[in-house]
């Protein structure tokens, strides 16, 4: 069988149908999303925050993790879902992005790993111009499930979307 390479636009590299990404399953509501494993640097669970005055109503203050100072996010708020409510499953991942360094964001909870290759994943076109379909880069195809997968850039990025 042949493989089909696709060539990567940014570094020029090469890519075939058969490479994988894993991704980290999470939950908003009822929806699933996947997160590049690449770009999570830990999960923690739901903790005090401290608030800082005059932000974006999504960030919801700052924690302490490790003698590291770290901003957080309400996801939910950033793509105009309901209100966060805080429960046994909520977590905390922090996230090390290149652009945005270090940032934490509330999730209802976290389900598990999967791998995707590149023939599970199609990528979302942008023809209409629904606010929160921008924060998806892609859909994952797994056992039946769709996961809708998040364009991280877009999700931390300080403009408001309203």
């Amino acid at each position: 069988m042949d493989e089909l390479k696709v060539v990567d636009r940014e570094n020029g590299s090469e890519k075939s149908e058969y490479d994988t990404t894993q991704f980290i399953v999470i939950k908003l509501g009822e929806e699933q999303y996947g997160i590049n494993i690449q770009y999570i640097d830990n999960i923690v669970r739901m903790q005090n925050m401290t608030r800082v005055p005059k932000v974006a109503p999504y960030l919801k203050g700052v924690i302490n993790l490790r003698g590291e100072i770290v901003p957080v996010m309400s996801i939910r708020q950033k793509m105009g879902l309901q209100v966060d409510e805080y429960t046994k499953a909520t977590r905390i991942i922090i996230l090390k992005l290149e652009q945005h360094g270090t940032i934490g964001i509330i999730v209802d909870e976290v389900k598990e790993v999967v791998t995707l290759n590149n023939a599970e994943i199609e990528k979302v076109s942008y023809d209409n111009n629904e606010e929160k379909s921008s924060f998806i880069s892609g859909i994952g195809k797994q056992d039946g499930n769709l996961i809708s997968l998040l364009d991280l850039n877009a999700v931390v990025a300080e403009k408001e979307n309203a």
